[in-house]
Parts: structure tokens; sequence; C-alpha cells
């Protein structure tokens, strides 16, 4: 028996702050970790949940995804029904705006669901029940798919600097570091945008503190590389971090300023 759908959106409303690009770096890594299950599938459903105040990310999503996955569908979902009234007239073909939270209001289950600066103002406590729920909604694995993928992280106002956790219909799979390079002294200032399930843990004896500072230590080692550019210094620092960590990605991502490290290297501990 197919469960009712709750008689009110799940969650709370947030500030709703939002900027056209901010969500690229987002985006680039979701085309290219995920665009081959976005276009196996017959009919790819995207969801950008909590687009915000105005509807630009979800219009970019569209775009971006269908670079890669012509035959993508997003539906931008909000909590706050006036900015879903607000959204209309930015719909088109292929993109469409619903009123909704954590339940996801869509009929089948999406391939992705991006969930960006949503999580933040809740408290730690909670993201892992709303983190299951989401991975519920997911398209589930099967044969050579790995099913859907839920992306969800915190990111400046103007997309610089960007972390988040991607998910499976299994749970959390890895945790991307991205960042303008141009605009980072280290990469532990990153640690300002930790999602909500880390950003208290980077204290002295839980792993992503070990790890930013693993990390600052191995950007201090590859100063020389420098004076080739900030992207070098990069490639070089996420080459050293290989020996003591699981980076799952290699230098395609690493040169768009990208480190991707494997969730239960980093997962709280307790």
């Amino acid at each position: 028996m197919t469960p009712r759908a709750p008689s009110r959106p799940v969650g709370t409303i947030t500030r709703g702050t939002t900027n056209p690009n901010r969500l690229r770096r987002m985006d680039r890594w979701i085309a290219a970790t995920h665009g081959a299950e976005l276009r196996r599938a017959a009919d790819p459903v995207a969801v950008d949940l909590g687009y915000g105040a105005a509807p630009w990310t979800a219009v970019e999503l569209l775009t971006r995804l269908r670079e890669t996955a012509p035959r993508t569908r997003v539906v931008g979902v909000e909590i706050e029904p006036a900015r879903v009234a607000a959204a209309k007239p930015y719909a088109r073909e292929g993109l469409v705006f619903r009123h909704g939270g954590f339940e996801i209001p869509v009929p089948q289950r999406p391939l992705l669901v991006r969930a960006a600066n949503v999580l933040r103002q809740y408290d730690e406590a909670e993201v892992a029940g709303v983190w299951e729920r989401l991975c519920a909604r997911l398209a589930p694995a099967s044969g050579d798919s790995r099913g859907g993928l839920l992306v969800e992280g915190t990111c400046d106002e103007i997309g610089r600097r960007h972390v988040w956790v991607a998910l499976g219909p299994e749970g959390p799979r890895t945790v991307t570091f991205a960042a303008r390079l141009g605009s980072l002294e280290r990469p532990s200032d990153l640690a300002e945008r930790l999602p909500k399930a880390l950003i208290h843990r980077n204290v002295p004896g839980e792993p992503v503190h070990s790890f930013l500072r693993d990390f600052d230590r191995a950007w201090a080692a590859a100063a020389p590389y420098a004076s080739y550019g900030a992207r070098q210094r990069w490639i070089r620092t996420a080459r050293d971090l290989t020996a003591d960590w699981p980076v799952v990605d290699g230098p395609s991502r690493w040169r768009q300023g990208e480190v991707t490290v494997a969730w239960g290297a980093l997962a709280p501990r307790g």
C-alpha cells in the first residue's frame, strides 16, 4: 500500500538567500559524476530542494544537466508558497515548481535531489533523520545503476567555497571540498562551509579536524608549486593527501578545484 502523503510540507522555511551562478561548482560536479546515471534513465527527474526566494538555481540546474543528459526534467521544490508563486513565470518545458519540503512532492523517485544551504539552520541532531527521509525517496539501485543521488551541502553567497556530502539510497558516500583557488589562503578556509553534519565536529579528536589539518600541511608543503599557479599547487596537495586519506577522485577533478574523500573517513565519532 502506498503511504499517504503528508497533509503539509515537512520542514521549516529557510532564509531563501540565493544568487545566480551560486551553485555552479556543485552542478559541475553532479554533471560529471552522475551524468551517466541521468543519461541511462528513460525519464530522469532531478529535484532542486529549497531553491529559495528566486528560482535561479533551478533554472541553471536544468541548463547544466541537459548539457550532459538532455532528457532530464527538474522540479523546483519550496516550502514557502509565495516563493513557488513567484517562480511560476520561469517554468518551461522540463522545469516546474511545486510547494513542498522533505517529503519531495513528485510522483516518481528522483534520480537526483540537490539540497544546497537548506540544513544549515537545523540542529545537527536533525540531520540524520532528514538524510534518511530524503534517501528513501531516491530512485533505488538496480542492475548496473547505483540509484539516485542526494547532494547536500553549504556554500558562500557567491559560490567561491563549497562543501557537500553525496548520498545514495544506502546512505552517505563522499564529501567534496570545492573552491575558487585564487580566493583561498589555505584549504581549512573551507571549514566555515562544512555541512551541518560536520561543521560542529571541526574540533580536535574528530576526523574532519584531522583531515583539514593534514590538508593545510600538504598545502604548505606544496608551496613551491605556487610559482606554476594555484591550480598546480592544489593538484600537488591533493596527490599528497592520497597517502593518508581515501581521496576518491583524481587529477581531472582536482583541476576544477575539488577534492572528494570517502565519507567513512570523515564521519563524526559518537
